[in-house]
């Protein structure tokens, strides 16, 4: 068997909750830098799967021109979640995700591999109802390329036979750095080498390929 580990990211990939935290950095950006909102919620968009902490010291380097301190990086944490966790809780299952468990549950180890903090992963899964799909979730720290090494370790499997499944350029920057193959959902793809959807209801085919035949390594 060419499939041997599957790994999701969270948000855009689990959850259609990539709305609800652009908002909340939207939100957080008007507060304390408005001119610069616009950019930083592009920045934030381009840099899916990139740790919060690490956007908030983005934009204070932009806005202060200065390092954030470790006080104020916590509190925009804290505000973050307020903002977020209630409209991430409430957010729909991305269309093909019930179904690619129903398929590779007991069949796959399944991982998740995300940029959010592990603690409030923990806590969205949880309360979800979808932690118990998966053998191992992984959230920040350290960044989206170490979880998924972690998580590859941690299932035993080789990397050409785990399909990291991702939204952003940080998801696949990922798999070509630890040599996983990758799907991506959404149009950021669709130019690119990688299969792709718009969304997960052709994720099952490409994973019946690659259990068949093994191919399409993100590199």
């Amino acid at each position: 068997m060419a499939l041997s580990c599957i790994v999701f990211d969270c948000d855009g990939i689990i959850l259609e909750s990539v709305d609800a935290k652009t908002s909340a950095f939207a939100r957080i950006c008007n507060e304390i830098a408005p001119g610069l909102t616009q950019d930083f919620v592009t920045y934030t968009v381009l840099h899916g799967g990139v740790s919060r902490y690490e956007k908030f010291a983005w934009l204070f380097r932009q806005a202060f021109d200065r390092d954030i301190l470790p006080a104020e990086s916590k509190e925009l944490g804290e505000r973050f979640t307020r903002y977020s966790l209630e409209a991430v809780l409430a957010s729909p299952l991305v269309p093909g995700f019930e179904d690619v468990i129903a398929r590779w549950r007991g069949r796959v180890p399944l991982y998740v591999a995300s940029g959010t903090p592990q603690y409030e992963l923990d806590e969205v899964l949880r309360e979800r109802g979808l932690a118990p799909y998966f053998t191992g979730i992984y959230g920040t720290p350290p960044a989206k390329a170490a979880l998924l090494l972690n998580a590859i370790r941690d299932c035993g499997a080789a990397p050409g036979e785990t399909v990291m499944i991702g939204d952003s350029k940080t998801d696949v920057d990922a798999a070509v750095i630890a040599g996983t193959l990758f799907y991506g959902r959404g149009d950021y793809f669709k130019d690119g080498p990688w299969p792709w959807g718009s969304d997960l209801t052709r994720l099952n085919a490409y994973l019946e390929e690659v259990a068949g035949t093994g191919k399409n390594t993100a590199s």
